[in-house]
């Protein structure tokens, strides 16, 4: 088996945007056309060169995008349960990584800069890393190898919570002063707010 040599970055493109009404990560923000799933792997690839994008299997449009950014995509057949099992998907596709930097594919704001702080933390011995903006934590979130076990058994829509209520005491807050950690996009409203 090869040495975990080095972080990978998992983005999460695999919600139906029910809220929104449909299509949400294909959609262009209004500023600059972009589709908010390219906006936001562009980032997460700027920041973690080793990253793949976590699909919901069959969302051909979502894949269309990411496949000619160039991103390795894994399409999960189970998404629809939940968050916890894209995740878990994305970690199981990426064993032999020394860690995982999970963002998500509706935070098209969040900075390169922010991405890389947390990975930084990993490599300087963090074991859970994660951005923090006036008290409030947000996204990514950066998991040390040894979670790898617990990562890959998630299921349902809480995401890495159960994790993160585990070992609440193995968690460094890494402090930034970007809105982007907290600006995810669920609804058109959102996006007008993430816009100006």
């Amino acid at each position: 088996m090869p040495e975990p040599s080095h972080l990978c970055g998992i983005l999460l493109a695999a919600g139906s945007g029910s809220r929104f009404g449909g299509g949400k990560l294909a959609h262009p923000l209004p500023a600059s056309g972009v589709p908010l799933v390219v906006a936001a792997w562009r980032h997460l690839k700027a920041a973690v060169p080793q990253s793949c994008a976590v699909v919901r299997a069959g969302d051909a449009a979502v894949i269309a995008l990411l496949r000619a950014e160039g991103a390795r995509v894994i399409e999960c057949d189970d998404a629809a349960e939940g968050m916890g099992r894209s995740l878990s998907c994305g970690v199981r596709a990426n064993p032999y990584a020394a860690g995982w930097i999970v963002a998500l594919g509706d935070m098209p704001t969040l900075r390169i800069e922010t991405i890389a702080a947390v990975a930084r933390s990993l490599r300087q011995g963090a074991a859970i890393a994660i951005p923090v903006r006036d008290g409030q934590r947000g996204h990514p979130v950066g998991f040390a190898v040894r979670f790898g076990a617990e990562l890959s058994e998630l299921r349902g829509d809480a995401g890495a919570r159960s994790v993160l209520k585990a070992h609440a005491t193995d968690v460094t807050e890494v402090h930034v002063d970007d809105p982007g950690i907290l600006a995810d996009v669920d609804t058109r409203a959102d996006l007008a707010r993430v816009a100006s």
